[in-house]
């Protein structure tokens, strides 16, 4: 088959007729291509396939900018602390840099030079980015482009044609057993004992934490259940559902956090009596700010990195709490499947891949056992 090209100073304009609409008049577009005759009657026949095909893509003067912002303010299931991060990896690394292109016009080459650019310069002031922070902004970019094909606004997601900068494995930090205990005891009578104590001891994130109600703990069975997590956006705080099915769990606790909760609930009991709040009902968060408001997640990071600091503790994040968790449970010889179940991870592969480095202490340590035994220690 011909392909008529017209001459248009510098590139090549082609006319085509799409299917009939729906009152079955055809519909006569044109496309725009640069290059030589023989490129530009390439890319003609390959729009021609992807009509055959059923890719019938309408041509669109968006921006890669434009689009961005637009589906970021639109319908996209995303969490609201999910889209203010991938907002602000969207206009600090991909709209710079390639928000200006037309989207369909994107190709494979512009975000491989586009990696380049952010791992040599695209941090501020100039400095390199790190292959993990250049990952994100490439999942932000694919993740959209994903979207633009299923509504047929490209012919195909180019960012999946060029995979992201290889990230070296970061061992997490966790506490060793011993500096548990130092932290156990420099924690007692401080008003942060009884959330550092969960923590430890049921491994749920931080924000589960402070989203738990007392309807969710069951302190006769020693138990409780998390079924939401509380979220700290610019527009402030709410509750959201746990990403995935296996993140809603039932974690049966210790005696430690038992007795912890007790003696919470007393002084949380007599906070609200002087408060005039009442008692505490199933509703009523576990964890609040002295006025009983929900207590902010970010603040708990804040209080916890001044804690340890005063202290002269090791230095950890809050989240590194949760690793101490999952350490423990490791080092115990709790098999993986266990370890996911309880800590909320979609697939024990999960599990295993982000603490792999404690897994090899453990199998190590069971192989010096079995030398140990046979009197080849």
């Amino acid at each position: 088959m011909s392909i008529n090209l017209q001459r248009r100073g510098k590139s090549w304009r082609f006319r085509y007729d799409r299917e009939p609409d729906a009152a079955g008049v055809r519909q006569r577009r044109s496309a725009t291509f640069g290059g030589t005759r023989k490129e530009a009657e390439a890319q003609a026949a390959k729009l021609l396939a992807d009509m055959a095909n059923g890719v019938d893509i309408a041509p669109s003067k968006l921006t890669v900018a434009g689009y961005l912002r637009a589906w970021l303010n639109g319908p996209h299931g995303l969490s609201a602390k999910t889209v203010e991060r991938y907002a602000q990896l969207a206009e600090q690394q991909i709209i710079p840099h390639l928000g200006g292109l037309s989207l369909q016009k994107l190709r494979p080459a512009h975000v491989e030079d586009w990696h380049a650019v952010l791992l040599r310069s695209g941090g501020q002031g100039g400095r390199p980015l790190s292959a993990r922070t250049v990952g994100h902004a490439h999942r932000v970019l694919h993740r959209s482009l994903k979207l633009a094909l299923a509504r047929e606004k490209v012919a195909r997601n180019v960012a999946s044609a060029i995979a992201p900068p290889k990230v070296e494995d970061v061992e997490v930090k966790a506490l060793k057993a011993d500096q548990v205990a130092l932290v156990l005891e420099a924690l007692k009578g401080h008003w942060l004992e009884p959330i550092v104590v969960l923590a430890l001891t049921s491994g749920a994130r931080r924000g589960e934490i402070l989203a738990l109600a007392w309807g969710a703990v069951d302190l006769q069975r020693g138990s409780m259940t998390i079924e939401r997590s509380l979220e700290q956006t610019r527009a402030g705080l709410s509750f959201k559902a746990p990403k995935t099915r296996s993140g809603r769990r039932h974690v049966s606790l210790p005696v430690i956090a038992i007795e912890a909760l007790k003696a919470h609930r007393i002084r949380q009991l007599e906070m609200r009596v002087r408060l005039g709040l009442g008692k505490p009902d199933d509703d009523t968060l576990v964890f609040t700010t002295p006025d009983g408001g929900m207590m902010p997640p970010n603040n708990l990071s804040r209080d916890w990195a001044i804690f340890v600091k005063a202290r002269k503790l090791p230095r950890t994040s809050f989240h590194s709490l949760r690793h101490s968790h999952v350490s423990l449970l490791i080092s115990s010889k709790l098999d993986p499947v266990s370890v996911a179940r309880r800590v909320g991870h979609a697939s024990p592969t999960t599990t295993m891949r982000t603490y792999a480095h404690l897994w090899r202490e453990a199998d190590d340590a069971a192989a010096n056992a079995i030398d140990a035994a046979l009197g080849k220690g």
